[in-house]
């Protein structure tokens, strides 16, 4: 039996990461499927059992440490391994620096909590399982988390400090059979940033990144689970990630004049569309 716990799996990437899991799995996977939304993970795990898969619902809140800790311990005590640890969950943010005000920078803490501290405590508690099964990490960053975007500060931020994290990791497990890949969407077809934190902390209510041509969930989800099979380092979803990524180290002047330039193209149709 194959092992997968899955964190935010009640909506977008996760939840669909569940239903390809259980969809190509069937009775041979056991799915761990942990967020806040109690409700909505039911429905994700109702989908997965169709397809014969086992699922346990494990209502968690990843920016608790005794929710991260508890989770890992319940899915050994149910299923008696990990193979697998993707750890997805997120909250995103769009604001610049200047206009987040003194009183209102507790939120970049609790963005961290989740997006950062929510995937150490998760992978602290598991790895002692996943070496047992020379099992497999995957974290879902984002490709603000390789280049800095004007207007995700505090996401950058964030995505950057996991993927040190996760790429230490990586060469900390060589030699124990533990393969670490970090998948780096763009943006995807999701209500993420709608949801994420705007300057006072709240639910933005909108994108501020074009959306146009984001990548549909499930096919952004096939490319993950396709690279955490094959014990990928790195998953880039398209060639303006690959692109962004060597002009970073051999460019990186162009690269912060196209940032900020898509910046400004984003806040003159915003202001068009008012």
């Amino acid at each position: 039996m194959n092992v997968i716990v899955i964190t935010g799996a009640s909506d977008g990437i996760g939840a669909e990461m569940a239903k390809q899991l259980a969809q190509t799995h069937g009775q041979g996977v056991a799915l761990v499927l942990a967020a806040r939304q109690v409700a909505k993970l039911d429905a994700v795990a109702i989908g997965c059992r169709q397809h014969g898969a086992q699922v346990l619902c494990v209502p968690t809140d990843v920016s608790v440490r005794a929710d991260c800790e508890a989770l890992i311990a319940q899915t050994v005590t149910q299923f008696g391994r990990i193979d697998t640890l993707i750890n997805n969950a997120g909250i995103s943010a769009h604001a610049l620096l200047q206009d987040v005000e003194a009183a209102h920078l507790a939120w970049y803490e609790e963005l961290m909590q989740v997006n950062l501290w929510g995937t150490i405590w998760c992978t602290h508690a598991a790895l002692p399982h996943l070496k047992a099964s020379r099992g497999r990490i995957v974290a879902v960053s984002s490709l603000a988390g390789l280049v800095g975007v004007p207007g995700r500060t505090a996401y950058c931020t964030s995505k950057f400090a996991m993927n040190g994290f996760m790429e230490a990791l990586r060469t900390e497990l060589l030699s124990d059979g533990v393969s670490v890949t970090i998948a780096y969407p763009g943006v995807v077809a999701t209500d993420i940033r709608r949801r994420g934190f705007n300057a006072l902390g709240q639910p933005a209510g909108s994108s501020g990144l074009s959306e146009d041509k984001a990548m549909p969930v499930d096919v952004c989800v096939q490319k993950i689970l396709q690279g955490a099979e094959r014990r990928q380092r790195d998953v880039l979803m398209s060639p303006i990630a690959h692109l962004g990524r060597w002009l970073k180290l051999l460019a990186p002047s162009r690269v912060d004049r196209m940032a900020w330039a898509a910046l400004k193209s984003q806040i003159h149709s915003a202001e068009q569309r008012c």
